[in-house]
């Protein structure tokens, strides 16, 4: 895929092997999240979780991409990453999966969305219009309801 290429380009396999076309989020308001099960940010499912049922009706997407590239800090396969994420924490919304998003073998999503919002290299969170534009990049730190506002402003706009 070309560095050049539009987010509606784009597209994430599930662990099913089932595809999310980007091009049917147009008019969505897309969280996308690098997700670990076993790192200090792990509760943040919940609060993602949470972000999915206030605003997924009206028009919010949560994507969450497993990574296990930080110091095997999600060593399930796809399907215990699930498991684990339904378990306890509830989750609902689209968990892709695993994958890089650094390095030589970076998703595509993730090379387009950090060339398209430029920040630290440890910021793996990002929000995007309901025009395929990327609006804020967030630090792992930042907690999933310090986004809400945004999310707000931009499913208002």
């Amino acid at each position: 895929m070309s560095a050049a290429a539009s987010f509606y380009d784009l597209e994430a396999e599930k662990p099913s092997g089932d595809k999310i076309k980007f091009e049917d989020l147009k008019g969505k308001v897309v969280l996308i999240v690098n997700t670990a099960t076993h790192c200090g940010m792990t509760p943040q499912f919940t609060a993602l979780e949470e972000l999915h049922k206030k605003y997924a009706d009206k028009g919010l997407v949560v994507l969450g991409f497993p990574s296990d590239q930080f110091g095997s800090q999600n060593p399930e396969d796809d399907a215990g990453t699930a498991e684990f994420c339904v378990r306890n924490h509830g989750v609902t919304f689209p968990l892709l999966k695993k994958g890089d998003v650094n390095g030589a073998n970076t998703h595509p999503v993730f090379k387009l969305l950090k060339s398209e919002a430029k920040g630290l290299l440890g910021e793996r969170k990002f929000l995007v219009d309901k025009n395929g534009k990327v609006l804020h990049r967030y630090a792992p730190i930042t907690k999933p309801d310090a986004i809400a506002k945004d999310i707000e402003k931009a499913l208002a706009a």
